[in-house]
């Protein structure tokens, strides 16, 4: 396993994070528990989850059968896991995140003082730990002023619930005003954003990415197989393995040629497509580690290859030929 540290932080994660959304609602606690136990052994000690996690949801052409499914599920599991003792929580650097309703009650969401210490202390108790590594926003709130948030977020950071600050989805605008106000205050701010980001969704090379290098926020992709599209999907198709329905399939036509040329080259290089797109955001300066969320075992083992792949000039110049990424802003649009 490789290691870098989050952002401009002191904080050694692994290139590869553990994404945990699939726990509980589609992944039973059991197979969750084996899964982050492996990663621990294949050298992960980077997890990712948020409080919201652990609702129904179901597979493509499938209805969720679970009735255990509720937000904070997911988090539970992980309690459990940690729980179980033999170093690791100490082994994991632990993220997780606040912002979504928990409940249809007012001030269950959202970022205002009330919300940060109550769901912090909800999440403490459900993962069954005394601090949270990283804690996140899960999405700007633009009603809310950055003055309570950081006040909030400053008395857990005293109180040691909390270490260090990220936040996701966050446009470079909010990255900019959130750590110019976190400044103003001799607060570290954010260390690191989750943002969509894969070969084929792109946008953030306009202005999230040149933000984050600034400012020295850690850049986490989530879906870095932009929902399974780059991981070889038309293959499996044709193998019988993965049957195309609703909106999967109206992405795979609305992009057949690039996925087919895509494939062709992974083909051509040797390399499962899945590797190959883990591997490109590897290569990307300012990205940390991409989310992987592993359903199985199986899944889990297999994401490791990404780290040995090496892509070259040629390589990289041609997956840009396939799908075109955008110079920063204003250049991008404009001289």
């Amino acid at each position: 396993m490789e290691y870098t540290h989050l952002g401009r932080s002191g904080l050694s994660v692994s290139r590869l994070c553990l994404g945990t959304m699939n726990f509980g609602s589609l992944t039973p606690a059991a197979e969750a528990h084996a899964i982050m136990d492996h990663a621990h052994e294949l050298g992960m000690n980077f997890f990712d989850t948020a409080n919201t996690y652990g609702r129904a949801q179901s597979p493509p052409g499938q209805v969720a059968k679970n009735d255990q499914s509720h937000a904070g599920w997911t988090e539970e599991i992980i309690g459990d896991w940690l729980a179980q003792g033999g170093g690791r929580r100490e082994r994991t650097v632990l993220a997780t995140k606040l912002y979504g309703d928990m409940t249809s009650w007012p001030n269950d969401g959202k970022l205002s003082a009330l919300n940060i210490r109550r769901a912090c202390d909800a999440s403490l108790r459900r993962l069954r730990t005394d601090y949270i590594d990283v804690y996140q926003m899960h999405h700007v709130d633009r009603a809310t002023p950055w003055d309570e948030i950081w006040q909030a977020m400053q008395v857990l950071v005293t109180q040691g619930k909390v270490l260090y600050v990220g936040s996701s989805n966050f446009a470079g605008w909010d990255i900019a005003r959130a750590c110019e106000t976190a400044r103003a205050r001799d607060f570290t701010g954010l260390v690191s954003e989750q943002s969509l980001y894969n070969l084929m969704t792109r946008a953030i090379e306009l202005e999230v990415l040149p933000a984050a290098r600034a400012y020295g926020v850690g850049v986490i992709p989530w879906s870095p197989l932009d929902g399974g599209l780059l991981g070889g999907v038309l293959k499996s198709e044709r193998e019988g393995r993965r049957r195309l329905a609703g909106r999967s399939k109206q992405q795979v036509e609305s992009h057949r040629e690039e996925i087919q040329a895509y494939e062709d080259l992974c083909d051509k290089l040797g390399e499962e497509p899945a590797s190959v797109a883990l591997a490109w955001l590897l290569h990307v300066d300012g990205v940390t580690a991409p989310i992987i969320g592993p359903r199985t075992l199986a899944q889990l083992d297999s994401a490791q290859r990404a780290l040995q792949v090496t892509l070259d000039e040629d390589v990289l110049a041609r997956l840009d030929e396939i799908f075109p990424g955008h110079k920063p802003a204003p250049e991008d649009y404009a001289w």
